[in-house]
């Protein structure tokens, strides 16, 4: 008898859940006074983004590989050099990062178990250790 493994993925909801984080996530960073910097270091549109965001974070939480299967290696850090990220834009992607699994991830225990390495992976892609004008 082989044992089933629930991945993070299907524990919060699969497919619908990542979808709803994400768009969520995006929202807040479009939307939020309190994200105006990490805002201002993505394109003026924030759909492609969002689409790359969901599916890396699909793979990276035990869904489908749906980033390396279209993209390849995430490279994540070398991808985000172009785009200046400080104290201040870690911090605000974390808030709304926060913010979005609050309220898309009705789970405490799951919520719990997920921010710890995406807070780890938030100070990876920090590339200035000052902020900047």
């Amino acid at each position: 008898m082989t044992e089933e493994v629930i991945t993070l993925y299907r524990a919060i909801g699969g497919d619908l859940t990542v979808r709803a984080l994400t768009q969520r996530f995006y929202e807040l960073m479009d939307t939020l006074p309190e994200a105006r910097r990490v805002r201002a270091v993505h394109p003026p549109s924030l759909k492609g983004s969002e689409e790359k965001f969901y599916e890396y974070l699909t793979g990276y939480l035990g869904g489908p590989p749906l980033y390396t299967d279209k993209r390849g290696h995430p490279r994540l850090r070398s991808r985000h050099f172009v785009a200046a990220i400080g104290p201040v834009e870690r911090d605000e992607w974390l808030f709304c990062f926060r913010r979005a699994m609050d309220e898309t991830i009705a789970n405490e225990k799951l919520r719990e178990i997920i921010w710890p390495p995406i807070e780890r992976l938030a100070f990876h892609m920090q590339n200035r250790e000052q902020d900047q004008p």
